[in-house]
């Protein structure tokens, strides 16, 4: 028998409690034939002043991975789809490795998209004159270190990284298309190939698609880049109109 409304793919979307960007994005994204079926990651919405905080609320999110992960392995989901970030980020490229392999086992051998592979598969998926990056973020400095780390282990220059520093992380979600916006165009100061969103609660897929047009270069939301891997990963191909180059052209 196959699920009825998810009959191409289901897929088990892991996001924190305080997060309000990811399932709206995501499921505007989705072609017909493929659902989402979120599962939260029960944490609270403390406030964010430094990096001390910052990581309280990062142990937070790593004591609630697991068992959302476990919640949701009922409903005999196609893939795991992480609409978290920080922590894909962790340790650079090899705690990323690590993340998954760690992930795949607890879900019985699914298949897991993450975050951070999906923002490397992305902008690869541009051409190898993709070098030099623009980064946003919603996160503190010590937040920041792990993001840069990452993308420079995957063999790219971070030239501009901003962090908007948000004071929770439900607050993430408050942040206006006109704070985005400028954030986009203070990153893509220099000579920037590419501008990269991190942090899923920042609702950007639609700014990021806007951005791209005029400035006529990648920029790259990691909602849209997460939900893109997920598809090309799992074998579906549709192209999805409205949410720039990547879903329309790759």
């Amino acid at each position: 028998m196959t699920d009825s409304l998810g009959h191409r793919a289901k897929f088990a979307v892991l996001a924190p409690s305080t997060n309000t960007s990811v399932q709206p994005e995501f499921d505007g994204m989705k072609p017909r034939g493929v659902t989402n079926h979120h599962s939260r990651l029960v944490i609270p919405d403390r406030k964010v002043t430094d990096d001390k905080s910052f990581m309280v609320m990062m142990d937070d999110i790593r004591g609630a991975l697991f068992p959302a992960l476990t919640s949701v392995l009922s409903s005999s989901p196609d893939m795991v789809v992480l609409g978290m970030s920080a922590e894909t980020f962790w340790d650079g490229l090899d705690g990323a490795t690590q993340l998954q392999k760690k992930l795949e086992k607890a879900a019985k051998g699914k298949p897991v998209a993450m975050g951070s592979d999906a923002c490397q598969a992305a902008l690869r998926a541009y051409g190898k004159s993709i070098k030099r990056l623009g980064i946003v973020t919603p996160y503190m400095p010590v937040g920041d270190k792990q993001v840069y780390r990452f993308f420079t282990d995957c063999g790219f220059e971070v030239v501009n990284l901003f962090g908007l520093k948000c004071k929770s992380p439900m607050l993430i979600a408050h942040e206006s298309k006109q704070t985005l916006r400028d954030a986009i165009l203070k990153v893509n100061e220099g000579k920037v190939d590419a501008i990269v969103q991190v942090g899923t609660n920042l609702a950007m897929a639609e700014v990021a698609a806007m951005a791209e047009f005029w400035l006529d270069k990648p920029v790259i939301a990691i909602n849209t880049a997460t939900y893109w891997y997920a598809l090309r990963k799992y074998g579906i191909k549709d192209k999805v109109h409205g949410w720039g180059r990547l879903l329309q052209d790759h």
